[in-house]
Order: structure tokens, then C-alpha cells, then sequence
């Protein structure tokens, strides 16, 4: 009977319709039943891997298919947002846990907690504070309340203040960039706690790769064991790691905390008696390190030594230790020698350093006096941050730790920071975006151009107090006849808008400088702008990125004038795609070497957005390809292409993302953008990468 009056569909247009409508529900339902069936069978294999296992960021991917599948499966909501935030990329916990809330506020009485955890990881501290609040609320209405839900109200105003430090800092963010050291150094997994020599010549640091680890099994985890690693720079250039040897490492976790200025001697972590610190010594003849040994004296306890650094001298180590008698569970310690050579006289550095919460990773600067350490303490962003104070010896004290501020800190762990020997430069183990792996190792350093304004403020400032008599005006930049002309910041201000119906909306916008890598976060304003304040010197370029989640991100190149005396604003609009099949777009900022298909690290920021946005669209596919200039061979410039299409594919395929989801092709230089009789408004165009989104 269907079949017949299908086959008359012309003559019963109606009826035909109303067929193919049964269909198409049916087949919806089919496949709505078919999805329920697939996320409940995913759903009982992550409780499995949960129960019995460590492995935690595997068991979170499960959750999040279960979610792909049954988007308002609660108890999958709850666990691929509870995984992130016990595991990295904390930020993506917002879109499951809000999800979560809005279909069942009861679900948990900590998830407005949770949220407010997501969104203060995401740097989003206005929606942080919201969520905090609304918990606040909600516990000062439920006093009687004692489950093991419940965070205790001492946490959550802990949360609120780092987030209002967290919305200073970023409005007046120091003035550092931070380089990743890329792939010659960091892997796909953990790479943390740097240290070096006097002249910076040799890197030795921690890592739980698998290439060159000494043990082919992985930890409960199911990441491999922690290894020694080193890497010596030659021509300015760090070469590819490799483990450090047998002897310093074993088949199980061995870390590095410090090594002496001349390199010759390494302290290094075992889990022997709660956690000692040993030491091993280089011998040039023989290329090799001893064996280690527990470092004498007072140092070593029944409990934990985490960290350690030795002064220049050779007189006095600064460790932590969670040994009784602290200020919270980790302190930080100062040994110093007796006549004898032994570290036998220990003191805790008291309440100038230390703080309630956890205080680590001391490092004592190459001149005697400025120690930086981390601490969960103090004005922080969330996490470890990573702070500054110089010893006062006249006065036998130290000064107030400084928090270095964003962007060197996050909400998240930002700690073993160590400083090279002329101070221009410091690296550090953090979590960030344009991460390789799970932590990374970056270098930080001030712009020169920023380091002769603070000098020429310091000056000034000196100057002043020497003749107790202030200028006419008050600058930085211009000095002449004891003048200094002040520099009035650039304001940029930029409106969001949905592409389809012009609506105001939320995104993350950040401005980029191209030749520094210095970052400016923008702050929502009230009119819904988001406005950030730059002093650009003449001939910088810069890069404004804006994404929003189920929008196509966008990277723009961004002109900004000279900053000068006079106030100026810059006011900019930016609409946005929501993702669909056939959205295109350009990676403006991924960057080859000549003739090479080798990504550069400043590429790793563009590609951690793109990631980010296949994570949170998971049944998106994308197909990548790679185009050229005219210069050279055609044959040559269409495998070339095609090269780089598959680095970029490479690299998301190590970030975690399923290579079927992603297709390369290489397109030479059939496609131009713009003439390739001109180098920079043409040639340089035309040597790009573009993705496709081919299924959503």
C-alpha cells in the first residue's frame, strides 16, 4: 500500500509528504534508540575504567562519547566535567557541568561550585564570581546541610579572592612573553621543572614520555614513568632531548630540582623515606654522572623534600618540606654548613614566605639576595603561583613577596621558575593553550622595549628622591632637560557579534603582538566591548584572535598606531560564523620554515584554538589544505603543500584528536589569494594552510 501511493506521490502530494515525514521520524527515533543503546553500553565501560583504574584522562574521554551520544545523560555530564577539571584543559568542564545544571540545579549541591571552578580555569572570572555566589546563596540557605558534597565556605572565599586578584592582574598584566620551547624539548605529556647551568648551555629537566624512557611500561596512571632529561644548546639553538642515562635514572620516577652553576652538580627527587633529595656529580673525562647520594646533614627527613635550590656561594640551601612544625603543609626551608661542611642548622623561612597553603619550588637568584618560589597562598590566580622577594640584610628580613603577575601566572599550576644569570630571561612549568602536552616548558623574558622604559622609570625615580623635587611631567619614553614625557596607552575596543542576526554576544578576545608574543587579555565591559589597553611602538604588528563556544574562531592581523602622548581608540567589530558544513577558515598564524613543513613554535597558539574547537565539537570532520606561492617548481610547491597540510594534521593528532576525523590535500599553487608578483601583499598570502569543516 505505501509503495503504491508513494509511487502516486504526484497525484496525493499530501499524503506523499506526510509518508516521507513518518520515515523521517522513524528513522530519527531508530537512530536516537541506536545512540541511547551505544551511550549506555560507553557509559558502563568508563564506570568500569573508573572504578579500577587511575587512568583518568582516557576514562574522561569516555564520558564526553557518552555525551556525544546522549547529550543529557546527567551522571556522564557530571564525570566528563569532573575529569576535566582533575586533569588539564580544566576549562572545558564549563560546557558539561553548566549543561548539567540547567537540566537538574540538584543534581550535586557543589555544582555551582564546579562551574565556578571551570569558568576561574577558563580566566573567565566575572562568570567564576557568578557561580560562586549563587553556591554562597545556596549554602547560606541549607546551614544544616552535611553531605559529602558540601565545599566548605572557607574554600569558596578562597576562590572568590584569587578571582579578583585574577581580574587585576589581567588588567594590568606584566610585562612579560612567554615562548614555548618546543618539540626539540616538550612532548605530548609531562615535561616540567627546568633547571641550567650558569651559561645557559645545558637544560636538564623532567619528563614522563615514552620516547628514550627507561622503563617501556607505563605507570597506574597509564603515563610513563618520570625520566631525567638534557639538552645542550648549540648555535643559539636547543638540540633534541635525550634521557639523561642509567644511574640517575631508574626503571621507576626519578626527577631533577636543581643543578649547581657550574652544571657539575645535580639534586635530584627519590621516593625513598617519604621523599629525599639526593645528589650526583658530572665527571668531564668520563662523560658521566655518579651514582646518587643522599644529600648529608639535616636536610632529608622521615618526611617529604620536594624542592631545593643552592645559593651561589655554596653556603646555604633553600628546600620544602612538609616536616611538622610548619606554617601550612608545605614550607620552604633555608640549610646552612657548619664548619665541618655539614648541612646541620635548618630553619623554616617563617610567615614572611610561608603561608597556610602550600609553599614550593624555591630558586635563590645568582645574586645571593632575590628568591622566587611558588605558593597557593598570597594574592594568587588559583594553583601554585609563582612570586619574588629580595632578602634586606641590613634589616635581616625578607621583603614582601610580589606575585609576577599574568602573564607568567594562571589559575592554574605555574611553578619551578628559575632565572638565567644576566636576569633578562627565566623558564618555568606551566599549563597554557599552546601546550604540546600535558605541561610544558616555557622562557619567559621582558621586551626590550618595556626593559628600557622601566629602566628610564627607575631612573627617574631615583633622580626624584636624590633632589626631593618632581618634574614638570611625569613619563616614560622621552627624557629631555629632566622632562619625561608621558605615554598614553592605546585603548582597543572590541564588539562581538552573532554573523547571522548581529546579536551582541560572549567570546574570549585576546590581542597577540607578532614580533614580542607579548598577550592582552580583553575585559568585558558593560556596554558588552571588550576593551584592553597597549602601547604600541612604531612598526609593531599584532594578531586579535576571538572564539566563542559552537562559533568558527577567527585570527585577524590588527593595525594599531604608534602610542604616543595623546590618547587614541580603536574601536573594531568582529562577527562570527556558528559552526555548519562548509564554514571555512585560514590559519593566518600557523608558520613554516623556508621550503619546509616543519611547524614553528610560534604556531602552536593558532593550532591550540583549532583544537579546542574540534574537542568541543566532537563528530565535526575537517579536511586541511596547504597552498603555496608561484616560486619554485609546480610539482615541487604541490608536495610541499600537501606536507604542510599533514603537519597540521600531526599535530592535532598528538593534542588527542581522532585522526579519521581529519583529511589533508595539498593544493600547491593552484588557489592564489592574491598576485604572487608581490612578496608582501601577495606571496606572503598566498603560503597558507585552510580548514573546512565538512561534517557537523
Amino acid at each position: 500500500m505505501i509503495s503504491k501511493q508513494v509511487k502516486n506521490h504526484r497525484k496525493y502530494p499530501f499524503l506523499f509528504a506526510l509518508v516521507c515525514l513518518f520515515f523521517s521520524i522513524t528513522a530519527q527515533a531508530q537512530q536516537a534508540d541506536a545512540n541511547k543503546e551505544t551511550a549506555r553500553q560507553l557509559l558502563e565501560m568508563a564506570e568500569e575504567i573508573n572504578r579500577s583504574t587511575a587512568v583518568k584522562t582516557q576514562t574522561r574521554d569516555m564520558f564526553v562519547q557518552v555525551v556525544d551520544f546522549d547529550p543529557d545523560n546527567q551522571r556522564a555530564l557530571y564525570m566528563a566535567g569532573k575529569l576535566y577539571l582533575e586533569t588539564v584543559q580544566k576549562e572545558r568542564a564549563v560546557k558539561y557541568l553548566k549543561h548539567l545544571y540547567e537540566l537538574n540545579p540538584k543534581y550535586r549541591f557543589d555544582i555551582p561550585f564546579m562551574i565556578g571552578e571551570a569558568y576561574q580555569y577558563a580566566m573567565d572570572f566575572d562568570n567564576a564570581l557568578l557561580y560562586y555566589n549563587k553556591y554562597k546563596s545556596y549554602y547560606e540557605s541549607h546551614v544544616n546541610y552535611r553531605g559529602q558534597d558540601l565545599v566548605p565556605m572557607d574554600l569558596v572565599n578562597r576562590k572568590i579572592f584569587e578571582c579578583e586578584n585574577g581580574k587585576k592582574f589581567m588588567v594590568n598584566p606584566s610585562h612579560w612573553t612567554i615562548v614555548n620551547l618546543g618539540s626539540n624539548i616538550n612532548s605530548d605529556s609531562y615535561d616540567f621543572a627546568p633547571v641550567f647551568n650558569e651559561d645557559e648551555t645545558l637544560l636538564i629537566f623532567t619528563s614522563r614520555r615514552q620516547q628514550d624512557n627507561m622503563n617501556e611500561n607505563v605507570d597506574k596512571d597509564n603515563f610513563y614513568f618520570e625520566d631525567v632529561f638534557y639538552s645542550r644548546k648549540v648555535d643559539g639553538q636547543w638540540e633534541p632531548a635525550k634521557n639523561i642515562g642509567a644511574g640517575i635514572n631508574t626503571r621507576f620516577h626519578d626527577s631533577n630540582l636543581a643543578l649547581s652553576a657550574d652544571g657539575h652538580t645535580l639534586f635530584l627527587y627519590r621516593d625513598d623515606n617519604g621523599g629525599d633529595i639526593y645528589l650526583s656529580n658530572y665527571d668531564e673525562e668520563t662523560d658521566s654522572w655518579s651514582m646518587p647520594e643522599p644529600v648529608n646533614g639535616r636536610v632529608n627527613s622521615s618526611y617529604s623534600e620536594n624542592s631545593i635550590s643552592i645559593s651561589p656561594d655554596g653556603k646555604a640551601l633553600f628546600f620544602s618540606s612538609d616536616r611538622p612544625g610548619g606554617l601550612g603543609k608545605l614550607d620552604i626551608y633555608v640549610a646552612t654548613k657548619d664548619d665541618k661542611g655539614v648541612w646541620s642548622r635548618v630553619r623554616n623561612l617563617g610567615e614572611e614566605i610561608n603561608t597556610p597553603y602550600d609553599d614550593d619550588s624555591p630558586f635563590i637568584d645568582y645574586d645571593g639576595k632575590t628568591l622566587y618560589f611558588s605558593s597557593k597562598g598570597r594574592d594568587g590566580m588559583g594553583g601554585f603561583d609563582i612570586f619574588k622577594t629580595v632578602y634586606d640584610s641590613a634589616a635581616g628580613v625578607w621583603g614582601e613577596p610580589q606575585n609576577l603577575g599574568y602573564p607568567i601566572n594562571t589559575p592554574d599550576n605555574d611553578i619551578y621558575f628559575v632565572s638565567t644569570a644576566d636576569g633578562k630571561r627565566g623558564y618555568y612549568s606551566s599549563v597554557r593553550e599552546d601546550g604540546l602536552g600535558y605541561t610544558d616548558i616555557y622562557m619567559v623574558r621582558v621586551p626590550e622595549e618595556y626593559e628600557k622604559e622601566e629602566q628610564l622609570l627607575a631612573k627617574k625615580a631615583l633622580e626624584e628622591a636624590e633632589n626631593a623635587k618632581a618634574p614638570e611631567v611625569l613619563v616614560a619614553g622621552v627624557e629631555e632637560e629632566n622632562v619625561v614625557a608621558v605615554i598614553a596607552p592605546v585603548r582597543v575596543a572590541i564588539e562581538v557579534l552573532d554573523a547571522a542576526d548581529k546579536a551582541n554576544m560572549q567570546a574570549k578576545v585576546v590581542l597577540r603582538s607578532t614580533e614580542s608574543g607579548m598577550k592582552w587579555m580583553a575585559e568585558r565591559q558593560e556596554d558588552g566591548r571588550y576593551v584592553m589597553e597597549v602601547k604600541p611602538s612604531e612598526g609593531d604588528r599584532f594578531t586579535l584572535s576571538v572564539e566563542a563556544s559552537g562559533y568558527v574562531f577567527k585570527n585577524m592581523k590588527i593595525k594599531l598606531p604608534e602610542a604616543t602622548i595623546t590618547e587614541q581608540n580603536i574601536e573594531r567589530t568582529v562577527a562570527l560564523q556558528r559552526i555548519a558544513k562548509g564554514q571555512k577558515g585560514v590559519l593566518r598564524n600557523v608558520y613554516f620554515n623556508t621550503s619546509s613543513a616543519k611547524l614553528e613554535e610560534s604556531s602552536y597558539d593558532e593550532l591550540s584554538k583549532l583544537e579546542r574547537m574540534l574537542a568541543e565539537n566532537p563528530s565535526m570532520t575537517v579536511e586541511f589544505s596547504g597552498h603555496t606561492d608561484a616560486v619554485g617548481s609546480a610539482k615541487n610547491n604541490k608536495k610541499l603543500s600537501l606536507r604542510r597540510a599533514e603537519a597540521v594534521v600531526s599535530f592535532l593528532e598528538q593534542k588527542g584528536i581522532d585522526p579519521t576525523r581529519m583529511t589533508a590535500k595539498g593544493y600547491g599553487e593552484e588557489r592564489p589569494l592574491a598576485t604572487n608578483d608581490d612578496e608582501k601583499e601577495g606571496r606572503e598570502l598566498n603560503r597558507r594552510v585552510e580548514f573546512e569543516i565538512t561534517k557537523q
